[in-house]
C-alpha cells in the first residue's frame, strides 16, 4: 500500500513555502567532533590502529542538526536547549548563529555540552569514540527557564520539534510546556525515545526508527504488514495524532487520519546514516508549516532522508537539492 505520488508542481509549491517559516526546536543539542587521520599500522602496545593526526573539525549535532537542516532548507530555527558552561558551548553557540539559526540555551554547570568525539580516518570509517555527556535531568530554575523560553519563542512559530536524546532536557514538565504552547494551532513533532513515551501524549507526529517502535510496541517489524500493525500499536500508546515510522533501507510507512500506506527509501548510495531521523523531522515540519498534508510532506522527508545518508557525518539538505530528488529543476 503506496502512499500517492506527489505532483511536481506541488512539491514546488511546498517547497517555496519553507522560506522564513518559523519553527522552534526544542531538545538536546550536542556536538559532533571529528579528530581525523591515516592509519598505516597497529600498535605494539595492544591490538588498536595508530592513528596519525591530519586534521580535525566540528559539526552541531541532536536538536542542533534539526535545527540546522530547518535552516538549511530556508526556514527560520529557533534552538532551546540545556548546555554546559564550557567551551564546547560557546562553540555550539557560535557554530548555530553561522548556520543561521537563533540560539537560546541555557547553560548549567554542573554537566558538560553534549560532545561526541569521534576519532576517524581518511576514508570516514570510524576507529574509536568518546562521549561527554551528563543524562541528569533539568530541574528547578533551569528547568523553568526552558519553560518560560519555550512558552515565548512558541507564539511565533509555525511547527514545534521536539528532540529526545535522553540527555536531561525534554523532561515532563518541559513536553507539556510545549504542547500547551502549541495549543492545537501548530504542529508539535517528536523524535522519541521509548523510556519517555508516555510524555509525549498530545503530539501531532512522532517519527521513531523501527527498532524503536519495536521496543514500545514488543512486535516485531519484518514487513510492511508488521509495520502497519506496529504503527497503530505505537500510536495507541503514545496518544498522539499520527506516526512516521522510519525503517532505513526499508523506507517508511505513514500512519494518519488521512492516510496509511509506505514508501521505499529514496537512498541509492549510503555513506552515512548518522542524523538521518533529524533531517526527516526537520522536513516534516517545514512541509507541514508550509501547508501540506502528511502525505505530502512524507514525500519530501523521504527524498531529503536519501540526500542526508550520501553524506558524511550529521548532513543538511538544501531547498535546490530537494527539488533536484523530486526530478524537479529548482529556483527557489
Amino acid at each position: 500500500m503506496l502512499l500517492p505520488p506527489l505532483a511536481p508542481d506541488r512539491a514546488r509549491q511546498i517547497v517555496s513555502g519553507f522560506a522564513g517559516a518559523q519553527v522552534l526546536v526544542l531538545g538536546d543539542a550536542m556536538l559532533d567532533k571529528f579528530i581525523v587521520g591515516r592509519v598505516t599500522r597497529i600498535s605494539p602496545e595492544a591490538p588498536v590502529p595508530v592513528v596519525t593526526f591530519d586534521h580535525e573539525m566540528h559539526r552541531i549535532g541532536g536538536a542542533a542538526n534539526v535545527a540546522h537542516n530547518i535552516a538549511s532548507l530556508g526556514g527560520q530555527a529557533r534552538l532551546v536547549a540545556i548546555t554546559g558552561l564550557d567551551e564546547a558551548a560557546t562553540t555550539l553557540a557560535q557554530s548555530c548563529r553561522e548556520a543561521g539559526i537563533s540560539p537560546a540555551l541555557v547553560g548549567d554547570a554542573a554537566r558538560p555540552t553534549t560532545t561526541k568525539v569521534r576519532i576517524v580516518t581518511e576514508r570516514n570509517q570510524q576507529v574509536a569514540r568518546i562521549d561527554y555527556e551528563a543524562e541528569i535531568e533539568v530541574s528547578g530554575e533551569l528547568e523553568s527557564r526552558l519553560v518560560t523560553a519555550i512558552r515565548q519563542y512558541a507564539t511565533d512559530a509555525q511547527a514545534i520539534v521536539v528532540s529526545d536524546y535522553l540527555k536531561g532536557c525534554v523532561t515532563l514538565r518541559v513536553m507539556q510546556a510545549a504542547i500547551e504552547a502549541a495549543a492545537g494551532r501548530i504542529p508539535v513533532l517528536v523524535d522519541p525515545k521509548i523510556p519517555h513515551m508516555d510524555r509525549y501524549a498530545g503530539a501531532t507526529l512522532i517519527t521513531p526508527n523501527h527498532v524503536e517502535a519495536e521496543a514500545a510496541t514488543l512486535m516485531r517489524v519484518r514487513s510492511t504488514a508488521d509495520a502497519r500493525e506496529a504503527a497503530r500499536a505505537f500510536k495507541e500508546r503514545a496518544r498522539c495524532e499520527a506516526v512516521l515510522m522510519t525503517r532505513g533501507d526499508q523506507g517508511m510507512w505513514l500512519l494518519s487520519s488521512e492516510a496509511e500506506g509506505s514508501l521505499p527509501a529514496s537512498a541509492r548510495e549510503v555513506a552515512d546514516v548518522t542524523g538521518a531521523g533529524d533531517t526527516v523531522i526537520a522536513t516534516m515540519a517545514l512541509a507541514l508549516a508550509a501547508g501540506a498534508n502528511y502525505t505530502e510532506a512524507t514525500r519530501l522527508a523521504n527524498q531529503a532522508a536519501g540526500i542526508a545518508v550520501s553524506k558524511f557525518g550529521p548532513a543538511i539538505v538544501t531547498p535546490s537539492e530537494l527539488l533536484l530528488a523530486c526530478g524537479i529543476a529548482a529556483d527557489v
